[in-house]
């Protein structure tokens, strides 16, 4: 399993290997002692899945408080997305700072985003099938979102902003500004 630490050192970009021959291919996604060597050392109590139809949908940007907060380990199966990590902890070096990373069926990456950051991502393809693991149970009352393009993060998206789909909810999330304190190092 490769393992990459990006500009946020607590996000990570994990690709298991993939075993092909002429049938298709076997790949153990999930190991967890392997991910704990890799840093991801947190259990796991929820799996999600999710098909966004359209090239340009735009799911975030999400998070929960504690004691709901929940880190996740996110892949695209089918098409490929650009996922985003911004962290979202008072306090923290980091804090206000995002990364990204393209997740496809065809690299097999997975990202890995602790507790404390907000999460989203927009759909590079049509059809694309995203899986992901989290730390925690879903809470509705715990639920915070931020707008996608808050100004006061700068995310440079790989889409426009009026080709953008996005959920009611998330076309009505406040700024950045309006989540300090949400979480703290």
């Amino acid at each position: 399993m490769k393992v990459q630490r990006l500009a946020v050192p607590e996000v990570i970009l994990v690709t298991p290997p993939r075993f092909e021959d002429s049938r298709g291919f076997f790949s153990e996604t999930y190991n967890a002692e392997r991910m704990h060597d890799a840093g991801i050392t947190l259990p796991f109590v929820q799996d999600n899945q999710s098909l966004s139809c359209q090239k340009g949908v735009v799911r975030g940007l999400h998070c929960q408080l504690a004691p709901y907060a929940q880190g996740k380990l996110i892949r695209c199966t089918k098409g490929a997305i650009w996922d985003v990590a911004v962290d979202a902890r008072t306090g923290s070096p980091t804090y206000g700072k995002w990364v990204a990373a393209e997740l496809s069926e065809d690299n097999w990456s997975q990202l890995w985003i602790p507790p404390g950051f907000l999460h989203g991502f927009c759909t590079l393809t049509d059809n694309a099938e995203v899986q992901y693991k989290c730390t925690a149970l879903y809470n509705k009352a715990s639920e915070r979102a931020v707008i996608w393009n808050s100004k006061d993060l700068n995310i440079a998206w790989p889409i426009k902003e009026e080709a953008a789909i996005l959920s009611e909810k998330d076309l009505i999330a406040g700024e950045f500004s309006d989540a300090k304190g949400w979480f703290h190092v």
